[in-house]
């Protein structure tokens, strides 16, 4: 399936009769169980009720997911009737009346107007529709005019004019409504949903059990825990589902100009791939993707970048004639051109348009397919979260649930031997061994924590997150808003005088330094422009400029409508830094004037490049007919243009103390261009012929200032062995910045920056590694001369464009390098889903906090999402925190560890209690007895439940420990704890019961023994006149009741876990213990009773100390997660990590596939 986010493995089937007809038969037989596995189950649906066919006459799909989860989809192949088969052939005039959308087409295929019409057979999926293609035979995924292949030439001339009424009717047929619809599903829908749950039918089936057999109060308490957890989990979806449609809704239905046969107004959602819409002078929300082809627009991309930095998108190049078809005409590419491309759902501001020209762009994509409608639909449809501790909680049982049926099997056969009829006591032995409150007490430790966290200030949305934020070992964190505040802050200036370095300065504002060609750098190389009459831009423009104090001009509509060229914008100091000049008495006032006046045009600008690391301007002074060329980047990159003599010798040395200090340094260059160039020259020179031989003018040092929490809060998780990683929209250079200052990357270590390069002109995709400052000294040192080994730790950095090629070409390489990634700059939001799923492919449990709509999908993906932003981010985070700074982070996983710790403990403890009181039934169903109702009662409500919803209350430990708790419960340490505690409850009740048949005063109890006392029985004779038919009033009942109500609180205690992730049990205040005495027994036998129970008590805490500590010592050596595995890998390997200035190349498809790549020294 070509063109889509996921390729499912796609099977096509066909409804069949004799199946369908066997299948009602079957869920008549079971009372609808089978109905209800059918639905549990899509895969069993469709092949229990259809036959396989061919994908092409298939009537139903069947998707199952290539991910780790294989997961299943079901989906209806439906018809509709359209005049063509694809929505880009051309109509000329014929009416498009849509036909039979979605249902049973007309009878005849040929319409009114005399054109056949076709069928088109189509499915829906995930908010995205899949249609048949014959060439191709398989279904496809229509995204937009990408579809087309289209060159950006053919954009201009076969796309300017826009559509037709009758092709974007047609073309609306295909790609539906332009419309990122959430719909909020009814409550009743909901209900549906929930109660069909599993668990929720077993307390079904437990609760009309026990109703049988008269047992009405616990049934009644499982029902009302059952209703309230159902409404909590109704009310917290139906929330999530409100908050999404709001904020998709917002802005998403506009009135817009488009292009038909003149320039007409629609609704936003009538727009269709290749319409031309007209972007409005005072701005919009663009309703759709589009690509701009006449004019600039000003756009804040927030919603995609988390940078509020206002971008510049220009139209896109138009060829000349003679460049069509050629490498110059470029097939358009919404992530190449994206300089080009307006996004859906971002704010252009402000757009300019020349002679009268309107602003027009092309739309690309609509509906879901575009950049916002991908963001949301990761929202609706994330990625289930795999957590070895639920996979392992249906594993243990399912061995409850074969206990249960040897029980079963084993009353079945007392009730054949002694001729008895106990079907309903057999059954209920199933709800003994699988307890139903189990969800109800799993959930208690969850909802405890949950009530602690908002009292820390942060809000939880999804508590299931909950437990798995105690296995959290890595946290992704965005930068700006995140880890720092926003924007940068200049620290100070060095300017170079005479080819050596002056005495630092912290700014540039001085009378003395104003026509200086520091200053006139740093007020004309930049990129700032003025929305609303503010200045607007690059925050490290905007800082650097402000610094100067100088005034920005720029040209108005009304001037630049009036000129078929750009009219310059203007740069000039304030009147008080400049010195006042002496009027001599025959100068004219206005040559006064001039004189008296200091403005620089900037004529040219060469905008900052990635690639490049830097940009320039070409600026005049007013009055000076030679212009000047001004130079800011990368202070090596600045250095290499520039004359050597103006370099100052201690350059390297300068440049390496302040990026030690994790300061943002920046390079100016100045040149003065010859007097040959003139103005036409300029706009057409190329911006090598300017960045050449340059004057070295100095250094700004900018400071990115973390938020004061910050650096304490990375050490703390660092000393928990909680890995950090930077995932940013900003540049590279001041995320590493960044990193280091904050303490995520140390001084000492090494940053190896991976920068790859996609395939171009038939040679492979290839990776340059290089260090991100210059090393003095060497990266390997000798201890002996066999030995060899690393001298400091390596941190690999890289940009967005390098992730997606190495992602693309070096699949098996991906992996190492995100062990030891640390700075991802310039992410798209689907790259930092992306990011999140390969560090989850390696067995890490990933945690992400950011604060934007950037973040959704990462932060929806993430084990544990927690956004610092009550806006749109926190509608995707299963977490929010009113606190704006990273010290939720901690917090957050300390509540996680004891919430995981208490999961842990409470089945443990719920398995335990079902054992215990399956094996006091099945020893009294020995002797045809069974515990009496209020006994059950007692111990599921008085003991059971006030100790799980006691023990759950203990709190976080104070400090995050560099151990993890465990993530699953099918482990060495704890499956021995279980079976041991198991053994140690069979032996001392069996012993007990066996016990007190021995005892002198033993006999079967009937209404009149009394074994208290030895006197006449008579008169008690006369008082008990009640037949006990269910044999409930016994000895070795009694027995069982006193050390089995014990052995509760004996394992309840040994199970209750402390430090070092949880509060001591003895700090629980609400930890308290009742019991309920039956049936008279003497004094000796009460006195034998407490000695079981104490030597059990011994036994029990004995064997979890000693044991699990064993087991734990046996269990701990070999490392299971993938990382772990890859780390000792690495950690023998001689060519890892790649050294600098070589090159790592991808190999050909053609060569044998022992790896994907090959590394190469630099030539």
């Amino acid at each position: 399936m070509p063109r889509c986010d996921w390729k499912p493995e796609l099977s096509g089937y066909r409804p069949c009769r004799w199946k369908l007809a066997l299948v009602g038969v079957g869920v008549l037989c079971t009372g609808g169980f089978l109905l209800l596995l059918l639905y549990w189950m899509p895969e069993w649906c469709v092949k229990a009720t259809c036959i396989r066919t061919t994908v092409r006459d298939a009537q139903v799909v069947l998707l199952r997911s290539t991910d780790e989860f294989k997961r299943w989809f079901r989906a209806k192949v439906r018809v509709m009737l359209a005049p063509g088969r694809n929505p880009y052939i051309s109509l000329d005039s014929q009416t498009t009346t849509p036909m039979a959308n979605g249902h049973t087409p007309h009878p005849s295929n040929t319409s009114a107007d005399g054109f056949m019409r076709k069928y088109i057979r189509y499915f829906t999926l995930h908010s995205t529709k899949y249609y048949w293609n014959d060439a191709i035979q398989n279904f496809e995924v229509l995204t937009g005019l990408e579809d087309l292949g289209v060159r950006c030439s053919t954009i201009h001339l076969e796309h300017s004019a826009g559509l037709s009424q009758n092709q974007q009717e047609y073309r609306r047929l295909f790609f539906g409504v332009n419309e990122i619809a959430v719909k909020v599903p009814s409550l009743f829908k909901l209900l549906i949903k929930e109660v069909l749950n599993p668990f929720y039918i077993f307390q079904l089936f437990s609760v009309i059990l026990w109703s049988a057999d008269e047992y009405y109060y616990y049934a009644m308490a499982i029902v009302l825990m059952s209703v309230i957890s159902i409404a909590t989990s109704l009310y917290t979806i139906k929330k999530q589902y409100v908050m999404l449609h709001d904020m998709v809704a917002a802005h998403s239905i506009v009135r817009v100009s488009v292009c038909r046969a003149n320039i007409e107004e629609a609704m936003s959602t009538d727009l269709v791939p290749g319409d031309v819409m007209v972007i409005p002078s005072n701005g919009t929300i663009m309703p759709c993707d589009a690509v701009l082809i006449s004019g600039t627009c000003i756009v804040n991309e927030s919603m995609l970048t988390g940078e509020s930095v206002p971008v510049t998108k220009t139209n896109l190049p138009n060829p000349s004639p003679a460049e069509k078809g050629t490498e110059d005409d470029q097939v358009y590419n919404i992530d190449e051109h994206k300089r080009h491309t307006l996004f859906c759902g971002t704010n252009v501001i402000q757009t300019r348009f020349y002679s009268g020209e309107l602003v027009k762009a092309v739309v690309v994509r609509t509906g879901f397919s575009t950049a916002k409608g991908q963001l949301v639909r990761s929202i609706l449809y994330p990625k289930p979260t795999d957590f070895k501790l639920y996979r392992d909680a249906y594993l243990f049982l399912l061995c409850l649930v074969g206990v249960a049926g040897i029980g079963f099997v084993y009353s079945i056969a007392l009730s054949i031997m002694n001729q008895v009829t106990i079907i309903i006591e057999s059954l209920d032995i199933i709800t003994i061994t699988v307890p139903p409150a189990l969800p109800a007490a799993m959930t208690a430790g969850i909802v405890y924590a949950q009530r602690r966290l908002k009292r820390l200030g942060i809000f939880c949305i999804s508590p299931q997150r909950i437990n798995i934020c105690g296995q959290l070992n890595l946290i992704c964190f965005d930068k700006t808003g995140t880890l720092t505040e926003d924007g940068l802050d200049l620290w100070g200036v060095q300017r170079v005088e005479n080819g050596s370095f002056h005495h630092t300065e912290e700014n540039a504002y001085k009378e003395s330094l104003v026509k200086s060609h520091f200053v006139a750098c740093m007020a004309t190389c930049h990129s700032l422009t003025k929305i609303e009459s503010q200045l607007s831009g690059d925050p490290l423009d905007l800082k650097m400029f402000e610094a100067t104090g100088w005034i920005l001009e720029e040209a108005t509509e009304e001037e630049t409508s009036l000129h078929n060229r750009i009219m310059p914008t203007v740069v000039r100091p304030p009147k008080q830094l400049l010195p006042e000049p002496v009027m001599s008495p025959e100068q004219d006032m206005e040559l006064y004037e001039l004189s008296a006046s200091y403005e620089i045009g900037i004529v040219r600008q060469f905008p900052f490049s990635s690639a490049l690391q830097r940009m320039s301007v070409v600026a005049r002074l007013l009055g000076e007919k030679r212009m000047d060329a001004y130079l800011k980047g990368a202070p090596e990159v600045v250095a290499s243009l520039c004359k050597k003599e103006t370099v100052p010798q201690d350059f390297a040395e300068v440049l390496e103390d302040y990026t030690k200090q994790g300061f943002r340094v920046i390079a100016l260059a100045h040149r003065r261009l010859e007097s040959k160039l003139t103005w036409h020259k300029v706009q057409n020179i190329n911006r090598d012929h300017i960045e050449t031989n340059m004057e070295f003018l100095g250094l700004i040092i900018m400071q990115n200032k973390l938020k004061a929490e910050t650096p304490g809060v990375l050490e703390d998780l660092k000393r928990a062995n909680i890995r950090t990683v930077m995932v940013t929209g900003d540049n590279m250079l001041t995320a590493i910045s960044v990193a280091r200052d904050c303490g995520m990357i140390p001084p000492q270590d090494r940053v190896i920056i991976a920068d790859a390069l996609p395939p171009k002109d038939g040679q492979a995709a290839r990776i340059n590694w290089r260090y991100a400052d210059n090393p003095k000294t060497l990266f390997y040192v000798e201890d002996s001369p066999e030995e060899r080994k690393p001298m400091e730790q390596y941190h690999f950095a890289m940009s967005g464009k390098s992730f997606a090629v190495i992602t693309e070409h070096f699949q098996d390489l991906l992996q190492k390098l995100v062990l030891h990634g640390t700075v991802f700059a310039r992410m798209a939001p689907d790259q930092k889903t992306q990011l999140v799923e390969t560090l989850q492919s390696v067995d890490y449990f990933v945690g992400m906090c950011g604060d934007g709509a950037n973040d959704c999908g990462a932060l929806k993906r993430a084990h544990g999402g927690i956004s610092l932003s009550e806006l749109e981010a926190s509608v995707a985070s299963p977490f929010t925190s009113r606190t704006p700074n990273i010290s939720c982070v901690p917090n957050l996983i300390r509540e996680g560890r004891a919430a995981l710790i208490t999961s842990f403990c409470v089945f443990k403890f719920m398995a335990l209690y079902s054992i215990i009181q399956y094996i006091s039934v099945t020893l009294l169903y020995y002797i045809l007895s069974n515990l009496g109702d209020f006994q059950f009662l007692f111990i599921d409500i008085a003991i059971i439940l006030l100790i799980v919803f006691t023990m759950s209350l203990n709190s976080a430990w104070n400090e995050l420990v560099s151990r993890r708790p465990p993530s699953g419960l099918i482990s060495g340490p704890l499956l021995f704890s279980v079976m041991t505690q198991i053994l140690i409850c069979l032996a001392f009740q069996t012993f007990a019961f066996l016990l007190v048949r021995q005892k002198s005063w033993y006999e079967p109890w009937t209404p009149v023994s009394d074994a208290c006392s030895t006197s006449s029985h008579t008169n008690l004779s006369e008082n008990f006149t009640e037949i006990d038919e269910h044999n409930i009033k016994n000895y070795e009942n009694t027995t069982l009741f006193y050390v089995s109500s014990f052995q509760y609180l004996i394992v309840a205690i040994v199970f209750s876990k402390g430090k070092p992730f949880r509060q001591p049990s003895y700090k629980n205040c609400y930890w308290k213990f009742h019991l309920f005495q039956i049936v008279c027994v003497p004094f000796e036998w009460r006195l034998t009773i407490v000695i079981i129970v104490v030597v059990n008590a011994a036994v029990s805490v004995l064997a979890e100390v000693s044991g699990v500590s064993q087991t734990s010592f046996h269990c701990r050596r070999v490392p299971k997660a993938r990382y772990m595995h890859l780390a000792q890998e690495l950690s023998v390997d001689p060519d890892w990590p790649p050294k600098p200035k070589t090159t790592t190349e991808a190999k050909s498809p053609s060569l044998p596939e022992n790896g994907s790549y090959q590394i190469m020294s630099a030539s």
